[in-house]
């Protein structure tokens, strides 16, 4: 209402005043009302899409404000291959002619030959990221946003039903919460403690090329993770068969019970589980579907602000998401973080 007096009041004021007074005033009105008009509308989403609070892009707030890199934090670690299985160059049948989800582009098949590369046998665990922080004292975008996304059931049960009005639109059980980073995943006032050999999350796309940078590796591309994935079987839905509970035995860590409701955690675990937890596939690599989600390098169709993640994740169900197929691809925009969401390091043959 102040504002629309002042309006008023201008009006009436710019006939008695010199025409250059009246612009210098109207200029003052415009910012007073822009700068009103862009602190009422903040735009925030799961794939932080919007700005909150001051105007600055994602990606100028990460390379600027925070990681400048000096002598002090730039030191790279020498590439070590002693915990990465060295996957041979091949051509295999990459995607699927039975897509699930075709708005995924999960198809058709085709032929797709790959360099050799090595990729680390386990997804990336708190200690080592723990380690990588301790040296360079990085931050990761969750804490400079300050705020990351957590699945509702990881609140506190008497929390659940809060924060209704900073929840993902079309999957209300993600809760945008303040305070949560990688060393903290469920909020400010937990801790990885006890969960260093789990693999770290919170970690945005941006996060996870410089970890993998700062240890001389990369992330892989997209066929490179999914012949991983496959090694070496052919057109198989999972990295160890078709059938999900072969053998009799769980395989992946991923959801079990009625999404989002109830997860009976058959499979021993209701949220992420030990990195080298569940048999390894026929290359030695562990976790390959569920747990938590893989950034890739690629980008997703044609848009280098989102990046393609592979693998599902432990929230996956057949009934919902049926993502933790070695043909099964999503993405999330570069700088996004969750609770379901990490990485595992590449390699080039040198």
């Amino acid at each position: 209402m102040a504002l629309m007096k002042m309006d008023a009041v201008d009006a009436h004021f710019v006939i008695l005043i010199p025409s250059n007074m009246y612009l210098y005033l109207s200029l003052v009105l415009n910012i007073i009302s822009s700068t009103i008009s862009s602190n009422s509308d903040c735009g925030c989403s799961l794939n932080r899409n919007g700005q909150c609070g001051e105007e600055i892009n994602p990606s100028e707030r990460y390379s600027k404000k925070s990681n400048s890199l000096t002598a002090d934090n730039n030191e790279n670690e020498a590439f070590d291959t002693s915990n990465m299985v060295l996957i041979e160059k091949a051509t295999f049948e990459m995607g699927t002619n039975k897509p699930v989800f075709e708005s995924d582009h999960e198809g058709p098949i085709r032929n797709v030959s790959v360099d050799s590369f090595y990729l680390d046998k386990y997804e990336v665990s708190n200690r080592q990221f723990y380690d990588f922080v301790k040296k360079s004292g990085y931050k990761t975008e969750a804490e400079i946003f300050g705020d990351s996304f957590i699945f509702e059931m990881s609140l506190p049960e008497q929390d659940r039903t809060k924060y209704q009005d900073i929840r993902a639109v079309q999957a209300p059980w993600w809760v945008k919460l303040k305070g949560v980073s990688w060393e903290h995943p469920e909020g400010p006032e937990s801790t990885v403690e006890g969960r260093m050999n789990y693999p770290v999350t919170h970690v945005s796309w941006n996060d996870a090329v410089r970890f993998c940078e700062h240890l001389g590796k990369r992330l892989p591309t997209e066929a490179e993770w999914e012949i991983a994935c496959r090694a070496g079987l052919r057109q198989k839905l999972y990295p160890w068969g078709n059938k999900l509970n072969a053998k009799e035995k769980h395989w992946a860590n991923i959801w079990q019970g009625e999404f989002p409701l109830e997860n009976t955690a058959e499979d021993g675990f209701i949220f992420t589980c030990p990195v080298d937890e569940f048999p390894p596939n026929n290359f030695g690599l562990y976790n390959m579907a569920g747990n938590v989600w893989e950034w890739t390098s690629d980008n997703w169709l044609n848009d280098a602000d989102s990046k393609v993640k592979k693998g599902g994740s432990f929230l996956c169900h057949k009934s919902y998401c049926w993502r933790y197929r070695c043909a099964a691809r999503s993405f999330n925009t570069k700088d996004s973080s969750a609770g379901n969401l990490g990485f595992r390091c590449a390699g080039d043959v040198k």
